[in-house]
C-alpha cells in the first residue's frame, strides 16, 4: 500500500492547510449568502450571524491545529487509505463540534444527534473543494521546485515487479539481506526508518549502481554519502560509521573496500 508523500506531513503542508481550509469555509458562508446557509447555522436572531460564523471558524482552526500540527511533529507516514480516513476524521469532528455550539445556541429547538447529521452534510460537501485544491497544490509545488525529480528518486519493487516504495536516493542509508528480503534503511526527516522488501539484493543491484550506492559486502549496500568514515575494529574487521543517530555500522570487506574508499574522496 502506498504511503503518502514525505510534503504531505509537511511545515508547509501544515500551514496551508490550518490557514486556507477554515478561510475558504468563513468565505464561503459570507459570500454565498442564501436561507440554507441560515437555516444550516440554525440562528436564532439576525443579530448573532457574525458572532456565529466567527466560532465556527475558530473551531474548525482549533481541530485542524490539533490534527495537523501532530502529524507534523512526528513525521506520521501512513498509506493513502489512512491519509483520507484521517481526514474524514477532521471533518466529522468539526461537524460534532458545531452540533454542539450550534444545540446550545438553540436550546430546545434541535437535538443534537440530528444537528450532526445536519453538519455534517454541510461541511462534508463545503470541505471537499478545500482539501482537494490544498492537497493538489502543495503537490504541484513540490514538483516545480524539483523536491519531486523523477531522478532522484528510487523505486523499489518486489520479486512481482509491484511498486511497493520510493524514496530519494539521497535518503537511503544502507540496504541489508535477510533471507528472502532487502531490509531497505533509510531517514525520513532526521528518524532512521526500515522497510523489508521481497526481493533479492542480485535483482536490485543494478538499481543500486545507478543511484551510487554499492555493495560494500555479500549482505550490504550503503550509500557511500552517509558514510562518516570507513575503520577497523578490535578484531580487525572494516566497518563503516554513517552519519546518522542510531544506526549500526556497516561491514565492508577486503574484496569492496577499494571501491568504496575510492566513492569517500
Amino acid at each position: 500500500m502506498t504511503n503518502i508523500r514525505p510534503y504531505q506531513t509537511g511545515l508547509t503542508s501544515l500551514l496551508t492547510h490550518i490557514i486556507s481550509i477554515p478561510l475558504f469555509g468563513l468565505a464561503f458562508i459570507l459570500i454565498y449568502r442564501s436561507e440554507w446557509i441560515n437555516h444550516w447555522m440554525m440562528l436564532p436572531e439576525p443579530k448573532w450571524h457574525t458572532l456565529n460564523i466567527l466560532v465556527l471558524f475558530m473551531i474548525q482552526l482549533v481541530v485542524l491545529c490539533g490534527s495537523r500540527i501532530p502529524m507534523t511533529v512526528c513525521k506520521i507516514r501512513m498509506p493513502w487509505v489512512y491519509y483520507i480516513l484521517w481526514t474524514l476524521g477532521e471533518v466529522v469532528v468539526t461537524s460534532m463540534l458545531f452540533a454542539l455550539y450550534m444545540a446550545l445556541m438553540n436550546r430546545g429547538s434541535y437535538m443534537y444527534f440530528p444537528c450532526v447529521g445536519h453538519c455534517l452534510t454541510v461541511v462534508l460537501g463545503v470541505s471537499v473543494i478545500p482539501y482537494v485544491i490544498v492537497n493538489r497544490g502543495t503537490a504541484t509545488k513540490k514538483e516545480e521546485s524539483g523536491d519531486a525529480n523523477p531522478d532522484s528518486l528510487v523505486r523499489f519493487c518486489d520479486f512481482t515487479e509491484r511498486l511497493k516504495l520510493i524514496i530519494a536516493a539521497d535518503a537511503i542509508l544502507y540496504i541489508e539481506a535477510d533471507e528472502n528480503y532487502c531490509k531497505i534503511n533509510y531517514l525520513e526527516g532526521e528518524r532512521p526508518r526500515e522497510y523489508s522488501l521481497r526481493n533479492s539484493m542480485t535483482r536490485i543491484q543494478p538499481l543500486m549502481e545507478k543511484q551510487g550506492i554499492v555493495r560494500c559486502q555479500r549482505s550490504y549496500f550503503v550509500n557511500p554519502k552517509h558514510v562518516k568514515v570507513l575503520r577497523r575494529d578490535k578484531e580487525g574487521v572494516i566497518m563503516a560509521e554513517l552519519d546518522a543517530k542510531g544506526v549500526k555500522d556497516i561491514p565492508v570487506s577486503p574484496k569492496y573496500y577499494d571501491n568504496l574508499n575510492q566513492k569517500l574522496l
